[in-house]
C-alpha cells in the first residue's frame, strides 16, 4: 500500500520499465499516457495536490496550471530545453525548473551528422526512388550529391551540442566557421574554427546547422531574408528547436531552390502533420525529433530529471536548473 505521507508526484507521461527507478518509494506517482501532448483530465485532476510535477517537452506548464498547483515545489523537464515551461511565472513562485543538460550531446550531435550526411548523399530521395522502381541502371549522374571534405559547416550557436558536431564534422575534413550570442577564442583554435557574424556566415557556408535554444531573439532566426543569403547549394540542418527556422519561408526556398536543401529533425508545429508540403518535397528530410533517441542517452536523462525532482522535493539545488535565480546564494 502507498504510503500517504509520500509527496505527490505527477508525471505527464508513461515511460519505460526501470526509468523512474529512483522515485519509487520516495514519491507517490500518478503517470499519465504514453503519448500525451497536453495535461490528461485524470493528471489535471491531481494538481492541487502535486509536489512535484516530471514532464516532458511536450507538455505546456503554464501560469495557469502552476495557479492550479498550490504546493508545487519543483518541476522537473526530461529534455535539454524548457521552452514549453512559463519560467518566468515559476520563479515567481520560487519554483526551480529543472531540466538535463549535456547527456544528450553526444547523441545529438551524432544524429546532426546522420542527416547532414544523409542530405548530402540524397539518401532519402534514393532509398525512395529504388523502392519506387526508378532505379534501372548504375547512371554516372544518378543522385548526386554533395561532398564534405572541403566544404564550409556553418554552425549557429556554439555550445555543448554545436561544439561536439563541429568535431565530428572536423573528422570528414569539413572547414568550421560559427556565430555565436558570445565569442570563444578558447575553442577556436582546437576545433580551427573560425568566428563570423550571422550575416557573414550564411553566404559562405555549403552546410547550416542550427544548434540555439529557442528564445525571442532565435524565433524564426531562419526566415525568408537569411534563407535567401544561403548558397543555392546550401543544405540547412535542424536539431535545436523548430520554431527557430519559419516553415512557411522555408518551404518556399524549397520549392523555388533558394537552398539546395533541408535536414530537420524538428518542426514547426510538432509533430508535423502528414499533410503539410515539408513531407512532399525531395529535397527536404524530417524525422521525427530523435536527436537524443538512443536507449543509453533517453535512460540517463530520465535519471537526470529523477535526481532533480527528488532535489527539488527535499528543498536541496538541483543538479540542472534553469532559473537559478530562485536560490539565494
Amino acid at each position: 500500500m502507498m504510503n500517504s505521507s509520500l509527496p505527490t508526484v505527477l508525471v505527464t507521461h508513461t515511460l519505460p520499465e526501470g526509468w523512474l527507478d529512483l522515485l519509487q518509494d520516495r514519491c507517490r506517482l500518478i503517470i499519465g499516457p504514453p503519448d500525451a501532448n497536453e495535461f490528461s483530465p485524470d493528471l489535471e485532476a491531481h494538481l492541487w495536490e502535486a509536489e512535484g510535477i516530471y514532464s516532458l517537452l511536450t507538455i505546456r506548464i503554464s501560469a495557469e496550471t502552476l495557479s492550479k498547483a498550490p504546493r508545487l515545489k519543483v518541476i522537473s523537464n526530461m529534455a535539454v530545453g524548457f521552452d514549453n515551461i512559463e519560467v518566468a511565472a515559476c520563479t515567481r513562485r520560487g519554483i526551480p525548473v529543472g531540466h538535463t543538460p549535456g547527456v544528450l550531446t553526444d547523441g545529438t550531435a551524432d544524429l546532426t551528422m546522420a542527416i547532414l550526411l544523409a542530405a548530402a548523399r540524397r539518401l532519402f530521395e534514393a532509398n525512395i526512388d529504388a523502392r519506387e522502381g526508378r532505379w534501372t541502371t548504375w547512371s554516372p549522374t544518378g543522385w548526386l550529391g554533395a561532398d564534405l571534405c572541403d566544404a564550409t559547416l556553418g554552425i549557429i550557436g556554439m555550445g555543448k551540442i554545436g561544439q561536439a558536431v563541429a568535431k565530428r564534422a572536423r573528422g570528414f575534413g569539413m572547414r568550421i566557421v560559427y556565430c555565436d550570442s558570445i565569442r570563444r577564442p578558447e575553442i577556436e583554435k582546437d576545433l580551427e574554427a573560425a568566428w563570423l557574424d550571422f550575416n557573414e556566415l550564411l553566404p559562405r557556408s555549403d552546410f547550416v546547422s542550427l544548434h540555439v535554444p529557442l528564445n525571442p531573439e532565435t524565433y524564426q532566426l531562419i526566415n525568408a531574408d537569411s534563407l535567401r543569403k544561403m548558397k543555392k547549394t546550401a543544405l540547412l540542418i535542424n536539431t535545436s528547436r523548430g520554431p527557430v527556422v519559419d516553415t512557411q519561408a522555408l518551404i518556399q526556398a524549397l520549392q523555388e531552390n533558394w537552398i539546395g536543401g533541408a535536414a530537420l529533425d524538428v518542426t514547426d508545429p510538432e509533430p508535423l502533420p502528414p499533410d503539410r508540403p515539408l513531407f512532399a518535397l525531395k529535397n527536404c528530410l524530417v524525422v521525427p525529433h530523435i536527436g537524443s533517441a538512443t536507449w543509453n542517452t533517453r535512460r540517463r536523462m530520465a535519471e537526470l530529471a529523477c535526481e532533480n525532482l527528488l532535489a527539488g522535493l527535499q528543498g536541496k539545488r538541483l543538479p540542472y536548473t534553469a532559473n537559478p535565480e530562485v536560490y539565494k546564494d
